[in-house]
């Protein structure tokens, strides 16, 4: 019952946030595209739910014909100045939320990952987190640092999918709130 109540919340909420963010995401398009007159949609595939691959989006942060690595390499590559500044806003991420709308993924959820990273989906098939959808936001995130082991990050991802429940996703979307809203560290 929880997983269908989840369903209606993502589809309603992702309907709300892609129409009330119309204007944020054609002012984005735009300066994507005046910086090289190339699409700004980075589409990638993912690992989703049972391990079905699908179409991945984001606001493209990186030059035309940029190379797909894994996370933990992405300091290796260029990154454009106006993609610096949506990453760490994190707005390149919400183009996601067609990702939410079409089914592929939910709110709440494992962090898909690329096909290569072989590891950690074997690791979240061995403790049940692929039979969940993947989500914009989840539990390793929250208990997240950077460049979490593999190991370490399946793990949090297997207790999401022992407990996932309202309380749990409450719980994380709270945190990842929290998350968003902290000032920046003043030096």
């Amino acid at each position: 019952m929880f997983l269908i109540f989840k369903r209606v919340f993502d589809i309603v909420l992702a309907v709300c946030l892609i129409i009330g963010l119309i204007p944020v995401y054609l002012v984005i398009g735009l300066i994507i595209y005046l910086q090289d007159f190339g699409t700004p949609i980075f589409k990638q595939i993912r690992v989703g739910k049972e391990g079905r691959e699908f179409m991945f989006y984001k606001f493209r942060s990186m030059p035309l014909k940029t190379p797909n690595v894994e996370s933990h390499e992405k300091d290796k590559l260029q990154i454009t100045p106006f993609g610096k500044f949506i990453r760490r806003t994190n707005l390149d991420e919400l183009p996601q939320f067609f990702n939410v709308l079409k089914g592929d993924m939910s709110f709440i959820g494992p962090r898909p990952p690329i096909p290569s990273q072989v590891n950690l989906i074997k690791l979240r098939r061995s403790n049940k987190a692929l039979t969940l959808k993947p989500g914009l936001t989840g539990w390793a995130q929250v208990n997240s640092y950077d460049h979490m082991p593999e190991e370490e990050k399946a793990k949090f991802d297997g207790e999401y999918a022992e407990k996932v429940s309202l309380s749990m996703d409450l719980l994380i979307l709270g945190k990842t709130v929290v998350y968003f809203t902290k000032k920046p560290p003043t030096y």
